[in-house]
């Protein structure tokens, strides 16, 4: 047996999930604020290579204890906020390239929140676009943002052995960086959330083809 249409219903009454005005307000902020980090990241790019750059190191040794404690506390630093009148090139160059990544990160996470915002106008949000999109955008977070981190953490690392802010004489580099998690784990979630995305669209099929 064929089901027919309901021509008593018009065939546009789909239910908007945000208005177009609330949909354009987020599309306009997230291309605010993807200009504004990316700016932010260009002028902390070249501030690696032009003038003193003030970086907050890691220090990889437990023997650097804080003085003047009370109630017999003890202590040492973990890390240690230095201005360094001139970057050698290596680290430099480690500290532009985890910049750059971590902003692509960034930028992917923007990017998603416009182009869904954008799909959000209607009620056909579940699209092989908007698989490719999720899917494109959790894998550049997963890789940018962690392969940024790790290059950023080796170049303060070399940075702290270099002024031998751990004690030791530079030569046997140690990384002591504190890596966040945060963006891989979000990256694969998003992979994730791509393939429920893409079990929805056809789902979203078959029901269309029911009406």
């Amino acid at each position: 047996m064929k089901l027919t249409q309901d021509t008593g219903r018009p065939q546009n009454d789909r239910m908007k999930i945000v208005s177009r005005a609330d949909a354009i307000l987020v599309m306009i902020a997230s291309a605010v604020a993807a200009a504004v980090t990316t700016y932010l990241s260009v002028a902390g790019v070249i501030g690696y290579f032009a003038g003193p750059v003030t970086l907050e190191l890691p220090i990889a040794a437990t023997h650097q204890p804080v003085t003047g404690l009370e109630l017999e506390s003890t202590g040492h630093y973990t890390a240690l906020k230095a201005t360094i009148p001139e970057l050698p090139a290596g680290p430099a160059e480690l500290l532009a390239w985890g910049a750059t990544l971590n902003q692509i990160g960034v930028l992917a996470i923007l990017a998603l929140v416009f182009l869904l915002a954008y799909r959000l106008r209607s009620a056909i949000l579940f699209t092989k676009g908007s698989v490719w999109i999720v899917g494109a955008c959790g894998a550049v977070l997963t890789l940018a943002g962690t392969v940024g981190q790790v290059m950023d953490g080796w170049a303060l690392s070399l940075v702290a052995e270099m002024i031998v802010a751990n004690g030791r004489t530079p030569g046997a580099h140690v990384f002591a960086a504190e890596i966040n998690l945060g963006p891989l784990i979000l990256g694969l979630v998003l992979v994730l959330v791509a393939g429920v995305f893409q079990y929805g669209s056809r789902l979203q099929k078959d029901t269309e083809g029911l009406v």
